[in-house]
């Protein structure tokens, strides 16, 4: 092929929406056309994101009052230069403790809440539908995950603990997803739909458009050459 001739362009047919469990959870890390995560591996970022931040405060919060109030009854016998200083010095005291106990808090409910999200979405994506038992299992296993380090009764103690957090959790999140008119999978499922049938639709109006290019170039090309080939009888 000469230099600087591209390649006709391929107008494939569209591939059809994903079909099995592994498909569609291969799908959950894959951008689309538009550079973007779906909306539930979205999801799973935000609220590990939320997460930290609640455990931060969680955990924060209250080490930072309780390490002031001791600093403050430790401090009776110490000289301050002023008021404003041994305030300083209690708000620092506080702050340290608040950095130190805020981050133990929030790592770990992020993580629970990442991992716990992350196998909760899987199972509804893998099985195309959203149901307590996928909450509840998520639940046992990242209970089961955080305490297994404590033997076989830390890890029946996170099984169990994780499965009576995962079953409110689903229901509430079901619950707010029904009252919105559809679950998440159900959307996702007609956006796919939707999708598909547009780009169905799309690429067979390019193949009627190339189709009516050819006829009409085929056309152009034996008008002169039926000419030519009377001219040669007569």
């Amino acid at each position: 092929m000469a230099e600087g001739v591209s390649a006709p362009p391929r107008f494939g047919r569209p591939a059809p929406p994903p079909q099995t469990g592994w498909e569609r959870l291969r799908e959950l890390w894959q951008r689309d056309e538009r550079q973007r995560y779906p909306e539930e591996t979205v999801n799973i970022v935000k609220s590990t994101f939320t997460g930290a931040l609640v455990g931060w405060v969680y955990g924060g919060v209250p080490a930072f009052r309780q390490a002031r109030k001791a600093f403050i009854e430790r401090s009776h016998g110490e000289l301050f230069q002023n008021r404003a200083d041994a305030v300083q010095s209690a708000h620092r005291a506080g702050l340290r403790s608040f950095l130190r106990y805020g981050w133990r808090w929030s790592w770990r409910v992020a993580a629970f809440v990442a991992i716990f999200n992350t196998v909760s979405t899987g199972l509804s994506v893998y099985r195309n539908k959203t149901t307590i038992s996928n909450f509840a299992s998520a639940g046992a296993f990242t209970g089961a995950l955080f305490r297994m380090n404590l033997g076989l009764q830390g890890l029946v103690s996170g099984l169990v603990f994780g499965t009576a957090f995962g079953i409110p959790a689903g229901g509430l999140l079901i619950i707010m997803q029904n009252l919105a008119g559809e679950t998440l999978q159900e959307k996702r499922n007609r956006e796919r739909r939707e999708l598909y049938e547009q780009k169905l639709a799309e690429w067979q109006s390019r193949l009627i458009v190339t189709e009516d290019l050819g006829q009409t170039e085929s056309n152009a090309q034996g008008g002169p050459e039926m000419e030519i080939a009377r001219e040669s009888r007569s």
